[in-house]
């Protein structure tokens, strides 16, 4: 873990805590003000994606402030701990419900949950009439998770004319702002708050506080009227709300980009694997080791890879570019009470039946653990879901973007079976294909997919490595 540095001593910043690691949400502080420390002792939990990571104290001390409360999403290179010596301590950061709207220079700073929610941009005295400008310092109205996005794409924010509502700078201005075909901004809503005249006193911060929020609920009126949000249902009696953060939150921003981005179509059939059955009970019994279906479906699909590598890529929307990759890292979607993961096996096209059902073991118990290393949940190329574990038989998975297919795999059933012109009972095997329409064109897909069921009908080739 890389430790970064602050200019005064007495600050620890939250390091790095992994490769492309930008926040992290604070779990739980290990620690309290007024503790001593040693070098080495650990300060916080952190859950970044979905690792969780021990945070140490780079030096003995006492700490003077703690920087962030439990549940809070912190960013990389933000004050964390203050210890307590002869520079001042820096005082604890305002709540978030005392500032009425992120600092515009605050660019690299915790958002806490409510920041980061779409909210109706419209704070007391700062409307313009530059749509998307803050009267008050000339800086675009936006969420800091809009910010960061304009960052990483290099886009000016201050520069980009804003369509959300009162003029806020939305995700989709700054990704046409990137691309260079920003759209016109859409019309307001007849029902605008105007903002207080710049000559006006300040009035007292609890006055302030009714009126932002006054005018907040004002404009999200006007949003829900026009159809832009549903209106919420009223609270019932034993309601629970259950904070929006940590793994489901990292789930819902990923998925979210492949819906928006990728283009799903799913195709699906079954395989019969009774004679696949007879041979995972002999490999069982040969090994000693247990053996479930997912080993043969990974071997199968790594073969169909070879064969149909348009399947075997991913997507780098940016630079317009597919890669078609050499080697099959299997992403295996993995259910935890922390939601869901997918952990990788790299090069599983080179491993045997059994490595890859070990593969598959040591990777569900670190996932469920929250042991597992980063570089493990990250570089897949492909990716199974084996929801038949609990039950189903046909799903359509959303493709672990920026790969371009996944496959679910279905609860194996008996069920009836023509087998030349005869009837028989046999085990059958359902499976759901979806991929990026983009670059998997329908047909390829099929024959893909019947290629995989051609593969699981004759298991003993199953056995060896795909690639040598």
């Amino acid at each position: 873990m890389a430790h970064q540095t602050s200019s005064d001593p007495n600050v620890f910043i939250l390091p790095d805590l992994g490769e492309g690691v930008h926040e992290a949400e604070l779990i739980k502080w290990r620690v309290s003000v007024g503790d001593s420390v040693a070098e080495h002792d650990i300060l916080a939990e952190m859950e970044t994606d979905k690792a969780l990571v021990e945070v140490p104290s780079p030096r003995d001390g006492v700490i003077a402030v703690l920087h962030g409360s439990e549940g809070e999403i912190l960013n990389v290179g933000n004050p964390l701990i203050t210890y307590e010596g002869g520079a001042a301590a820096a005082p604890a950061p305002a709540p978030a419900q005392a500032t009425a709207t992120p600092s515009p220079s605050d660019n690299g700073s915790a958002a806490t949950a409510t920041e980061e929610r779409e909210d109706a941009g419209t704070v007391v005295g700062s409307l313009s009439a530059t749509p998307g400008v803050s009267g008050s310092s000339g800086k675009a109205l936006a969420t800091p998770a809009v910010r960061r996005l304009a960052r990483d794409l290099g886009v000016d924010i201050d520069n980009v004319r804003g369509t959300g509502l009162a003029g806020r700078v939305t995700e989709k201005d700054v990704r046409a702002a990137g691309s260079g075909s920003q759209p016109a901004p859409s019309a307001q809503p007849a029902q605008r708050i105007a903002p207080a005249p710049a000559a006006q006193a300040e009035a007292p911060a609890h006055v302030q506080h009714v009126v932002a929020e006054e005018v907040e609920n004002a404009a999200l009126a006007v949003k829900v009227a026009s159809g832009g949000v549903p209106a919420p249902p009223p609270a019932m009696a034993g309601d629970k709300t259950v904070p929006f953060r940590g793994t489901r939150r990292t789930i819902a921003g990923r998925l979210r980009q492949s819906i928006d981005t990728a283009v799903h179509f799913t195709v699906m059939d079954e395989a019969e694997i009774s004679s696949l059955d007879k041979v995972r009970k002999q490999v069982q019994a040969a090994s000693g080791e247990s053996v479930s279906y997912l080993p043969f479906v990974v071997s199968a699909v790594c073969r169909a890879m070879k064969r149909f590598p348009t399947l075997n890529a991913t997507v780098n929307d940016e630079a317009q570019e597919i890669r078609q990759h050499a080697g099959v890292n299997m992403g295996i979607a993995t259910d935890t009470e922390h939601g869901l993961s997918v952990p990788v096996i790299p090069n599983a096209d080179t491993l045997g039946l059994l490595e890859v059902a070990r593969h598959i073991a040591d990777l569900a118990r670190m996932t469920r653990e929250r042991s597992i290393p980063r570089d493990r949940l990250m570089g897949s190329t492909f990716t199974i879901s084996n929801v038949g574990s609990y039950a189903g038989r046909f799903a359509t998975p959303v493709i672990n973007y920026p790969e371009v297919a996944i496959l679910a795999v279905g609860r194996a059933r008996e069920g009836v079976v023509a087998d030349n012109g005869a009837i028989r009972v046999g085990k059958l095997l359902p499976l759901s294909l979806a991929c990026d329409h983009r670059v998997v064109d329908g047909a390829e897909a099929a024959r893909c997919l019947a290629f995989v069921v051609e593969l699981l009908q004759a298991p003993e080739s199953l056995l060896t490595p795909a690639r040598a």
